[in-house]
């Protein structure tokens, strides 16, 4: 890889995080969802949590009392740049408050400074699936506009915090999510099931593309040397036939859940497909007067994906369908699947990036890539996750087979670097770490951390700059 490449691994804050009820903490739309399975969807329980009911993320695997132990795990493995969320409700308990809260400040403040006394770059989400619930319940959520000023206080404080400590900074996570019911409760916060309609999930998105361009300026005010990204959950589709209205389909899927948000982020402006598809679709926004200013006067330094799959689409051939990170697309033939029916595609991650610097030319990271599986204590206490390696194995060659093509590829984040609750189903079972946490969804396990197999095979990736394999 070049010289500088920031390897190193990601985690948000409601997946991971836990104490939920501690240090001045309010509940965020996390608090109140319910742990799911394969079989059954996770549920939420507006206005607070139920005492009869598993909440996973009230304590997730607990980096909230683990963090120092955490952190040294990461720094043997060798990690260049750590990706972590801050939780909003930690610093401003309601999300509307004028004052933040000291103490979920110092919190980060031990973090963020043990990371940089490690030698660990942290990048920082400043939104990632955890909207402060009062939020929510008094306004509505995203498709509210007065949740860009109240995500704007919250921006401030953690530039002004940590200015000259954190260069790097993501706006919002997975933010093109809103083109899918899946966004409505994860990026939105809007908990009403009437609410998931197509109009206010791109009137929400509307309004969080505007309060990260002005985040965006905000950030390169108080500190020149920020670096600040938008960050995009890459939905790539192939045509499942050659049938050309396949092939046009499959584009304009992508430009539908890949692009409009992208466009905006890097160009300022929505494209051309975006706008007929308003139209052609009834979807009429409510724009500020100085909105399209404000889009071009804030666009990023820098694109940061996940990347997990692919699928593919059609409107000619009916196809058996597969899951993915918050779709269900048609089955490829050709491919193999994880536990959880993700198909594992890493010769699409070279396509990915190409796709994505070719229309965009910024710097890219992948802050999103890996496995999720059933991994199982062997005979002699370890886990030997050799699934794990081969999936990140190939997926690194084909960063490299990028960089080769011409893509300015500057990092790779893996998810999760440790085990945490998945997002999607509310399961422990999910595991994605190359840290094993004795933690279980019956909420048993004393949260003890041991190594996986992959641990030292990615610490021997780090060390070599990807050179061993």
């Amino acid at each position: 890889m070049p010289k500088g490449f920031l390897w190193g691994g990601a985690t948000a804050a409601n997946q991971y995080e836990g104490g939920y009820n501690e240090g001045g903490r309010g509940l965020s739309i996390a608090d109140i969802l319910t742990g799911g399975s394969l079989n059954k969807k996770r549920r939420l329980t507006p206005p607070k949590p139920l005492e009869d009911e598993f909440y996973p993320n009230h304590e997730a695997t607990d980096f909230y009392h683990h963090w120092k132990e955490d952190i040294a795990m990461f720094s043997e493995m060798g990690f260049k740049v750590y990706r972590m969320s801050i939780s909003w409700s930690r610093i401003f308990p309601k999300g509307d408050e004028l004052v933040p809260n000291e103490e979920g400040l110092k919190f980060y403040d031990n973090v963020i400074d043990e990371l940089l006394d490690k030698g660990i770059e942290p990048l920082i989400t400043i939104s990632h699936y955890e909207n402060p619930l009062h939020l929510s319940l008094e306004y509505g959520g995203w498709k509210n506009r007065k949740l860009i000023d109240f995500y704007l206080r919250f921006a401030e404080v953690l530039f002004k915090r940590y200015k000259g400590k954190v260069k790097y900074w993501l706006t919002f996570n997975e933010i093109n999510m809103l083109t899918e019911p899946f966004g409505a409760v994860f990026c939105a916060g809007m908990l009403e099931e009437k609410d998931n309609t197509e109009l206010n999930r791109y009137q929400a998105m509307h309004h969080q593309l505007v309060a990260s361009a002005l985040a965006v300026k905000m950030a390169h005010e108080i500190d020149a040397n920020n670096k600040v990204g938008c960050m995009l959950a890459y939905h790539n589709m192939y045509p499942y036939t050659c049938h050309p209205e396949d092939i046009l389909f499959a584009q304009k899927y992508a430009q539908l859940h890949n692009f409009i948000a992208g466009d905006v982020h890097v160009r300022g402006k929505y494209p051309g497909f975006a706008k007929r598809y308003y139209e052609e679709n009834n979807i009429k926004l409510a724009v500020g007067r100085e909105d399209y200013e404000i889009l071009q006067q804030g666009t990023v330094d820098f694109i940061s994906i996940s990347y997990y799959s692919s699928a593919c689409v059609s409107i000619v051939k009916a196809g058996e369908k597969t899951d993915g990170n918050g779709t269900a697309n048609i089955k490829n033939p050709n491919l193999e699947a994880s536990d959880w029916g993700w198909q594992i595609d890493a010769v699409g991650l070279r396509y990915v990036l190409n796709q994505i610097y070719d229309r965009y030319e910024l710097p890219i990271m992948i802050v999103e890539n890996g496995l999720g599986a059933v991994d199982v204590l062997s005979e002699d206490g370890a886990v030997h996750d050799a699934y794990r390696i081969d999936y990140m194995r190939k997926h690194i060659e084909q960063m490299k087979e990028a960089i080769s093509d011409g893509v300015k590829l500057i990092g790779y984040t893996c998810w999760g670097c440790t085990d945490i609750v998945s997002a999607s189903t509310g399961e422990v079972k999910k595991r994605y770490g190359l840290i094993y946490v004795n933690k279980h969804d019956d909420g048993s396990g004393d949260l003890s951390r041991m190594p996986k197999d992959s641990f030292y095979w990615y610490k021997r990736v780090i060390e070599s700059n990807g050179a061993k394999l």
